[in-house]
């Protein structure tokens, strides 16, 4: 890190910090950054690429499963959910990371602060309870397939999917609301991005009741998604158990996307946890940047990846579009 920039971060940190207990934060500065120089140009580029895959790749499986009355099946549904919360998670870290890499200062307004907690953690929620709700689908299909059509409608997985964004948006409001009028005694985030609980330690007081509603909203985060989750595969287990070797390798296909998605998805979020809480300094800083970014950016990639090669539906789809476009161009061009 060069002379200059020091002097640089330092410029905006003093004003903010002489007078900052009970004060009004106007900006935060994340001190997660470090000096790039050129090589600014090639983070940008590369983070511009994966952001423009993951919205092209999600946006068009979404499009497939609206366009298709055929994939109008609660599973499809589920999966479209799924697809528009990764569009929804990328917008909300992509386009920061963008100004962030190209900035000099690093300094976010206050505003867009909190709006960047909300976006990512109300993403977050959705992805669990997402999951977990996919997960009971999967119970439904492989231990009941005989009730399955009765038990989980189209319009019972709206109304689920309707419940998970209700649940989630609502859940975090309160959250973010009260962490706003906590009066800060500093602005420095050691981040990447807007955190939540970072922001929370700031405070100079009063973060009691903050502190008891975080830990109570985390208990609900975790176990009102691994509930359901829990329930399903212990189900699916002992169906497979005590079917023949055709019905395990049914359920163990079924279920493997699923899975995959599911253990990405909590390995990235419980480091980012420990990271927010702990004494990370011993890992390279390298290695803290990828992986407390890595359930922001390798979940919207995987989950599309996974779900289109693993869904014969899905791949055939894909398929007859795309030759259809292909036969129509050369029709055309003829």
């Amino acid at each position: 890190m060069t002379n200059k920039y020091l002097y640089n971060l330092q410029t905006v940190l003093l004003p903010q910090t002489r007078n900052m207990v009970n004060s009004t934060l106007s900006y935060f500065v994340l001190s997660a950054y470090v000096h790039l120089g050129n090589l600014r140009y090639f983070y940008f580029t590369l983070t511009a690429l994966l952001y423009v895959v993951i919205v092209v790749v999600n946006m068009s499986l979404v499009l497939l499963i609206c366009v298709n009355r055929s994939l109008h099946e609660p599973m499809y549904m589920f999966l479209c959910s799924l697809f528009v919360n990764e569009l929804y998670g990328s917008t909300g870290l992509f386009p920061f990371l963008l100004v962030q890499i190209l900035s000099d200062l690093h300094t976010v307004p206050a505003p867009l602060c909190f709006l960047q907690i909300y976006c990512l953690y109300t993403y977050a929620h959705v992805e669990f309870c997402n999951l977990a709700v996919m997960s009971y689908d999967r119970y439904l299909a492989i231990c009941c397939p005989l009730q399955y059509n009765t038990r989980m409608t189209y319009n019972k997985a709206l109304i689920l999917i309707g419940l998970i964004w209700f649940y989630s948006f609502v859940k975090f409001l309160i959250t973010l609301s009260l962490n706003i009028r906590l009066p800060l005694c500093g602005n420095i985030i050691n981040s990447l991005y807007c955190h939540n609980y970072l922001v929370v330690k700031l405070a100079c007081s009063g973060a009691e009741v903050n502190n008891i509603f975080g830990l109570f909203g985390t208990v609900l985060t975790v176990l009102v998604p691994l509930l359901p989750i829990l329930f399903s595969y212990m189900k699916i287990l002992r169906v497979c158990f005590s079917g023949s070797g055709q019905t395990r390798q049914k359920a163990l296909s079924t279920c493997m996307p699923h899975l995959v998605s599911l253990w990405n998805f909590s390995f990235g979020c419980c480091f980012e946890i420990l990271q927010s809480r702990f004494d990370m300094s011993r890992v390279p800083s390298l290695m803290r940047i990828i992986l407390s970014l890595y359930f922001l950016l390798i979940q919207p990639l995987l989950n599309p990846i996974m779900y289109g090669m693993k869904m014969s539906k899905i791949r055939k789809m894909y398929k007859h579009m795309f030759c259809y476009n292909m036969f129509a161009c050369h029709r055309d061009e003829m």
